[in-house]
């Protein structure tokens, strides 16, 4: 089972320029199954109903995931997350109970040809700004809980900014999970690997957007912070032409849920 993975899709040049790829990969990789992050698809600040419509009239994403932007558009998004037919979920620890509650799931079971996947999309603790509930601890309940008797095999986006936590939750669910990816730092790291019990991991995925950027943020918008200490002012997407389209290929035995192979993919062209 082949599954094609794509990091954080950021703004106007990111939607385009994966646009521009998405049937070549296709064409060249057979996928079963496509899974993109798009938290930051609308200017860098979440995800709007708008774009989400774009990419379903023009490719066959089967989930879409995000992380912690996934509510920077809540009254735009929040309906379109409850639908039943909704391909995408957000981060399934944030703190829920009888006062509390986030719209959306933080998993989906997708089926095509027989093959059964499951997706599912986690945050960390670490340096995030938003308070969610040990992943760790989450992710070992739902895996618990869902019934994974029919499920060919188990991927999770691990929405997160540390690069030791990737490697200690592959270790905490080596054999247990087919592939954990990272996203949120937007760049892609050259580190894939597959763990003894065959569990695959990938620190970031990458992003698809500006690459003459600050991970897709416009340079002259965002300098002060790190010239000045200044931490105020409107960060702008960058709209630069050149961009970069990154994500991974994971092949994955059906029968047994391990990976088999990672292979990373990142191009570089001009809109």
């Amino acid at each position: 089972m082949k599954v094609l993975i794509f990091g954080d899709i950021y703004g106007r040049i990111g939607r385009n320029a994966f646009l521009k790829e998405y049937k070549d990969l296709v064409l060249k990789y057979s996928p079963d199954f496509i899974i993109a992050n798009i938290e930051n698809i609308s200017s860098g600040r979440g995800p709007i109903e708008k774009h989400i419509k774009e990419l379903d009239n023009k490719c066959d994403i089967d989930v879409y995931t995000s992380g912690n932007h996934i509510f920077d558009n809540y009254f735009d998004i929040k309906d379109y997350l409850d639908r039943d037919n909704s391909k995408m979920i957000r981060p399934a620890n944030y703190y829920e109970n009888e006062f509390n509650y986030f719209p959306g799931k933080g998993y989906k079971i997708v089926e095509k040809n027989g093959k059964k996947l499951l997706v599912i999309n986690i945050m960390s603790k670490t340096f995030m700004k938003d308070d969610v509930y040990n992943p760790f601890l989450k992710i070992n309940e739902m895996l618990k809980e869902i019934d994974l008797s029919d499920i060919n095999g188990i991927i999770v986006d691990f929405h997160r900014e540390t690069t030791a936590e990737i490697y200690a939750l592959g270790f905490f669910l080596d054999g247990k999970v087919s592939f954990i990816y990272g996203t949120h730092t937007h760049i892609q790291t050259n580190d894939e690997l597959i763990m003894p019990k065959q569990t695959g991991i990938l620190t970031d995925v990458g992003m698809s957007g500006p690459l003459y950027s600050v991970i897709g943020v416009d340079y002259e918008s965002i300098k002060h912070r790190f010239l000045g200490g200044v931490l105020g002012g409107k960060m702008e997407q960058c709209l630069d032409k050149n961009y970069v389209v990154s994500g991974c290929l994971v092949e994955i035995d059906e029968k047994t849920k391990e990976c088999i192979n990672i292979e990373k993919i990142r191009i570089r062209g001009t809109l």
